[in-house]
């Protein structure tokens, strides 16, 4: 038998089992709605497809339907409450993600990036309807939105010169006004026309609120990051914080990656990357780099990112709301930008020393004087060396070769001897005179007292008299240590 524990443990189980079995019965019934709230706007989408059919040609709002849908409109009608708020960077308390505005400012940002897709497939909608018109004019204008005014302003109109196309360039003008005389297009039906006209207000609509969001936008960037605002432009830092993914995400990037935020690696296919610019972001195409010479951009990218991580911080802590401190890099950031442009220092031109006038030292001695002696220039030499001008040259063979004598054969009477320099006077050299080592009456072996002449056969003679005569006949040529100039 059962115990009463057993009796009530199988009753709390009946229970709980059938309280299981009512939530899934619940869960099913919630489903089976779903599902026949969803068969019924699937039929409501098939029923419009069919009555549009049924109309004719595909309407602008089957194509383009970002403009009338929810978010969209959601957005614009939070900026119209925002813009009449009149809200300063002192309302903002607590953290900035939390604030409502910021959160619209970063769903607006990613709102521009799809209004301008709409834009295109507007675009591509328009040249496929208008081309029956005018096939040429889509190789001629190719801005999506000029394109758009330009088919809303030339219309059905068979002459385009009456049309007002001031908005374009005037060489444009006069080519598509010439393009249009010689075109085969044919006059578009009040259908066609109707549908590419919706298609041409959707594209300026469009652009009209992308340029509402973008104003909003930089107009409040000066209340969520006014100091970031300052430095790198409001336009700059809504894309770098919605690149980010907010403000506080922001300031946790290191500076060497927050000048490659927004860079696309995307390129075309089929063309080179030789040419595109690496490491270039958000903040290399804000207006404070583009008014940088070429050169110094990559420099100022640098500079400012740090500055903006600085900024983006102080932001965050709301220490600035005025932005006072990011005036003041900013003028820091100016004050490096001049201080790069400045022209390098020009070189100081120094005056020459004062000329040393003075005797200088010349190096030498007897060796050096005797070897320019020996090779110095004679007159002899010179005057072969000078030629007569329109007069022959005599010239002296020897062997096979000739040499020309120059000057040499004119000269009259001698040739001037050189005046000998003392200093490079060559002294003969010193003969070994045996007899004056002989002292007293002693001779030297070699002498003889005896001689040979014509006269008679043996002479007795004096031979030390015989060696002063010929001593004393030397020294009247040679004693001075070179030939003596004897005057007659």
């Amino acid at each position: 038998m059962s115990s009463l524990a057993d009796e009530l443990a199988a009753d709390l189980d009946f229970s709980d089992e059938e309280e299981n079995q009512e939530e899934q019965d619940q869960k099913l019934s919630d489903v089976d709605e779903e599902e026949e709230e969803e068969e019924e706007q699937d039929e409501k989408a098939e029923k419009m497809e069919t009555d549009d059919q049924s109309k004719g040609a595909p309407h602008i709002a089957k194509v383009a339907k970002l403009l009338h849908s929810e978010p969209m409109q959601r957005i614009l009608n939070k900026i119209d409450f925002f813009k009449q708020q009149n809200r300063t960077a002192a309302d903002v308390i607590g953290p900035t993600e939390q604030d409502e505005e910021y959160q619209l400012i970063v769903q607006s940002n990613s709102m521009t990036a799809d209004i301008d897709n709409e834009i295109l497939n507007v675009h591509k909608f328009i040249r496929d309807h208008y081309a029956a018109k005018f096939p040429e004019l889509e190789t001629l204008v190719y801005s999506a939105l000029d394109y758009a005014r330009t088919v809303k302003a030339i219309a059905n109109h068979p002459d385009v010169t009456t049309v007002d196309l001031s908005f374009l360039p005037s060489a444009t003008i006069m080519v598509i006004t010439v393009t249009a005389s010689t075109t085969n297009g044919r006059i578009l039906t009040d259908e066609e026309w109707q549908i590419t006209e919706e298609a041409c207000d959707m594209a300026l609509d469009l652009d009209a609120a992308r340029k509402k969001i973008m104003s909003y936008v930089e107009s409040r960037m000066t209340v969520i990051a006014p100091n970031l605002s300052t430095i790198v432009g409001t336009s700059t830092a809504a894309k770098l914080l919605t690149a980010a993914g907010g403000l506080a995400a922001f300031l946790k990037i290191p500076s060497c990656n927050v000048q490659v935020l927004g860079n696309n690696r995307k390129t075309n296919t089929g063309f080179s990357s030789a040419s595109m610019d690496r490491h270039t972001g958000f903040i290399f195409y804000s207006d404070v780099v583009t008014s940088v010479p070429q050169d110094l951009r990559a420099k100022a990218v640098k500079i400012i990112s740090a500055k903006a991580t600085l900024a983006a911080r102080i932001d965050y802590s709301h220490t600035s709301p005025d932005g006072s401190q990011g005036k003041k890099m900013r003028a820091e950031i100016d004050a490096k930008m001049e201080k790069l442009q400045e022209a390098p220092p020009s070189k100081v031109i120094k005056a020459l020393p004062v000329p040393d006038e003075g005797p200088k030292k010349r190096r030498g001695g007897k060796r050096v004087r005797r070897q320019k002696e020996a090779y110095a220039m004679t007159e002899l030499r010179a005057a072969r060396n000078r030629m007569a001008f329109g007069e022959a040259e005599e010239e002296v063979g020897y062997g096979d070769e000739t040499e020309g004598l120059g000057m040499a054969a004119k000269q009259i009477g001698k040739i001037r001897a050189s005046v000998a320099d003392k200093r490079n006077k060559v002294k003969a050299p010193m003969l070994k005179n045996y007899t004056s080592r002989i002292s007293g009456t002693a001779t030297s072996g070699l002498a003889s007292s005896l001689a040979f002449t014509p006269a008679q056969s043996m002479e007795l003679v004096d031979p030390t008299a015989q060696f002063e005569k010929s001593k004393k006949a030397d020294e009247k040529y040679f004693g001075d240590g070179a030939f003596s100039i004897i005057r007659k």
